[in-house]
């Protein structure tokens, strides 16, 4: 769809990457980094090892220099802080939806003047969106993925592991410059502006909701069912919590769903499980068995089901709106298709529905749909008022 603009042996990279764990190198490299027209960043969390995902590192690259920030050392906020919140400066980034909420919760930073590669690549009609394959595709670049799951939390960081979270940000701007071109050239740039300039406005939010609702199949289960499932989970979060590892990493959603099934009665019953593990129940089984049995002798009144009035959504739409839906969904489809666009990109069905319920009478309360966007009514909107009109 559009042209790589580099040939091979074009492009050069940077070799060496500066890691930044003190107040001496964070001063020095401060005088460094004085507002550069473009820097390419990434942010490394330790959700998948550890029971918070705080921020572990931070990767950037300037044309010149990549460097590498230690927030579990040093506090980089005084000078990222001004680069990352300076319009002017051109911020790439691949995939940055989460990273763009680490900053804001563990740097107090608003990210501005972003450019997501991987947004880019989607606008192109892409058919592999993450970076290694972008890296290889566009610029012969091929990044290892032994690292994908490592353990950013832990300290020292190994050699390789600081190669690897290099490798992240020193292509990028390449990367941008060749998409950023197809954009261009597809007259798509605007389309690709308007998401990030929707993404640069999320805030971190916590998730207060109730956990059980989170749980796939707790729905359906008993109200004794749900308050055993209950005191497991939080049962797994204390042991989580103490020992920082991610809740899942503990003991897994299948083992919890055992326990409420086959309500063990014994150390031994519970080690017995599938996936299980014997010096857990050996060592914390008891405080769950313990909650198991004085649960059991609640009177139904006291049992904490599943809350009522949770739902996924508005409800089932009447046969009317069905039929809009799906007359929307067909134009759609057709549209994607001609633009060459994934479908759900154009328009999701999520989107479609609010746009349903709604029925929007005219392109200005159309657009002012949550999560429309302006490119969206303007590949489709004329078409989806004339149906809801018909």
């Amino acid at each position: 769809m559009f042209r790589n603009p580099l040939t091979p042996g074009e492009y050069r990279g940077t070799m060496t990457y500066s890691l930044i764990a003190d107040e001496s190198a964070l001063q020095d490299v401060s005088s460094r980094l004085q507002s550069p027209p473009r820097i390419a960043l990434d942010c490394e969390a330790a959700g998948f090892h550890r029971y918070t995902d705080t921020l572990c590192l931070v990767q950037l690259s300037t044309p010149e220099e990549t460097v590498l920030f230690d927030p579990m050392a040093v506090n980089p906020a005084p000078v990222l802080g001004p680069l990352l919140e300076d319009p002017a400066v051109e911020v790439v980034m691949h995939g940055a939806d989460f990273d763009v909420r680490l900053l804001d919760r563990d740097l107090g930073i608003r990210l501005r003047g972003l450019f997501d590669t991987q947004i880019a690549a989607t606008f192109l009609g892409a058919s592999a969106i993450g970076l290694a394959s972008l890296l290889e595709e566009h610029l012969e670049v091929k990044v290892s993925k032994k690292y994908q799951r490592a353990d950013w939390a832990q300290r020292p960081l190994p050699s390789g592991l600081l190669d690897y979270a290099a490798e992240d940000t020193r292509h990028l701007l390449s990367l941008a410059d060749i998409l950023g071109q197809g954009l261009r050239d597809e007259s798509r740039d605007q389309w690709a502006t308007e998401e990030f300039q929707a993404l640069e406005s999320i805030k971190w939010v916590e998730d207060e909701s109730d956990p059980i609702t989170r749980f796939k199949g707790a729905r359906k289960m008993e109200p004794l069912e749900v308050t055993i499932l209950r005191a497991a989970l939080a049962w797994r979060d204390r042991i989580a919590k103490a020992r920082d590892r991610a809740p899942f990493r503990v003991v897994g959603d299948s083992v919890l769903v055992d326990v409420v099934n086959e309500c063990p009665t014994s150390i031994d019953e519970l080690s017995s499980l599938k996936g299980m593990s014997p010096r857990l129940a050996e060592k914390d089984g008891e405080k769950l068995l313990r909650e198991i049995r004085e649960i059991k002798t609640l009177p139904e009144a006291e049992l904490k089901g599943y809350p009522k009035g949770v739902r996924n959504g508005p409800g089932r739409p009447t046969p009317e709106e069905e039929a809009l839906m799906d007359s929307i969904r067909t134009l759609r489809t057709k549209k994607a298709e001609e633009i060459g666009l994934d479908k759900g990109i154009l328009l999701s069905n999520a989107k479609i529905n609010e746009i349903v319920r709604s029925i929007p009478p005219s392109m200005d309360s159309l657009r002012a749909l949550p999560g429309i966007r302006n490119w969206q009514v303007e590949i489709l909107g004329e078409e989806i008022l004339g149906i809801l009109q018909a």
